[in-house]
């Protein structure tokens, strides 16, 4: 089954009581792991994918592999962009394939937190994708993701919270009760009181930074209170470490692939683990008949040049490839010139958008408007244009 629509997903979730693990991936082999687990388990499974770890990996060369793994699977499956840093990765993500955003401004005082959140908002919504906005700031203690967030806790508040959503018009909610990124360090406290407050004034998925090292009963109170939606990398990390630490105990001569054995395994199993924990498995089927696909559209345009010599054309083809592929949903432009000179159309676009949404988001954008205006259709006056939405299997 193809990506599904990540509202519906946690909408469900928060509807029956359990939560849908979002596991950050770094590479091939943590792709595979999340997903095996998935698939033994039938439960629906989130791809995150963290700004913070892009010095990990190249995002635009790593994302069509998750699209593909994602695409490949017979469970439900989002992809999400986690800690984005700005509207521009924002952008770039949505356009790369990611269908839920979110842009971390959790560091920023409330009101630049709200203006930042709602324009990101606006945008990812004109392209049908769910936002996840963060109140409250969970900081780093110790472990890989530590040092990426500096500072002190500062907690989620009820009133904050319902003037944030109000005001953002956010899909779900990441709030901090008392978590950290990376390790804990010692035992855990957390504020269930707080969380079912808010819960109760916002009655929407809510969302957890930072889980590695709760207990299997504190996970259950959160999930209790509302939380339909958890991040997840440290402890598959961790697992991942353990397994290339013995590798190259049991076999220190070992090359590259020998110390990588056993990776897939390891980050599968814990994945399965929390998967099982939080109450997604057998839950894919359920899912699968509530969530919309994500499913794509082509539009098409074929049409001849008027005033406009060969050069000319294929200058202002070549600026419309640039201007358009940088529209928030645009996943793709195509710019073809017919190949026989006697076809009653001379050249074409063909623009694909992640979303129907995008139609109406893309007509109006304020670069599109300007491309078309000024440089497009004075000189393609004789032109088709069609919507076409991808057939779903």
């Amino acid at each position: 089954m193809p990506i599904v629509n990540m509202k519906d997903m946690l909408q469900h979730a928060y509807e029956h009581g359990y939560a849908v693990g979002a596991f950050d991936l770094v590479s091939l082999d943590f792709l595979q792991g999340i997903l095996d687990a998935a698939e033994r388990t039938r439960a629906p499974v989130i791809l995150s994918l963290a700004e913070s770890h892009f010095d990990a990996f190249d995002f635009a060369l790593l994302m069509p592999a998750v699209e593909a793994a994602a695409m490949r699977t017979s469970v439900p499956v989002a992809i999400h962009l986690d800690h984005g840093a700005s509207f521009e990765t924002a952008v770039k993500a949505i356009n790369l394939g990611c269908n839920g955003i979110m842009v971390d401004a959790s560091d920023k005082p409330l009101q630049d937190n709200i203006a930042i959140t709602r324009s990101l908002t606006e945008m990812a919504h004109g392209c049908g994708i769910p936002v996840e906005g963060e109140l409250g700031y969970v900081p780093g203690v110790e472990g890989e993701d530590a040092e990426r967030h500096p500072g002190e806790i500062c907690y989620t508040t009820v009133e904050e919270a319902q003037s944030y959503v109000e005001s953002t018009g956010v899909d779900f909610l990441a709030v901090s009760i008392g978590t950290v990124h990376g390790r804990m360090q010692g035992k855990p406290e957390l504020d269930y009181l707080r969380l079912q407050q808010i819960n109760e004034a916002l009655d929407m998925p809510l969302v957890i930074h930072g889980g590695t090292g709760l207990s299997d009963e504190q996970f259950r109170q959160l999930i209790d209170n509302g939380v339909s939606k958890i991040n997840y990398y440290t402890a598959l990390s961790d697992a991942a470490a353990k397994q290339i630490l013995h590798n190259a105990g049991t076999a220190p001569s070992s090359g590259y692939t020998g110390l990588a054995k056993g990776l897939r395994n390891a980050i599968g199993a814990e994945t399965e683990r929390c998967i099982r924990l939080w109450g997604g498995e057998g839950r894919a089927d359920e899912v699968l008949a509530r969530c919309r696909p994500w499913t794509s559209v082509e539009h098409l345009i074929i049409y001849n040049v008027e005033g406009l010599d060969t050069a000319g054309a294929k200058e202002m083809i070549a600026e419309g490839r640039r201007v358009l592929s940088a529209i928030p949903g645009v996943r793709e432009v195509f710019t073809g010139e017919a190949m026989k000179e006697d076809d009653q159309y001379r050249y074409t676009w063909l623009v694909r958008f992640c979303h129907p949404a995008v139609i109406d988001s893309y007509r109006e954008h304020p670069a599109h408007v300007a491309f078309a205006d000024n440089h497009f259709r004075p000189v393609a006056g004789g032109r088709i244009s069609i919507d076409y939405i991808e057939i779903s299997n």
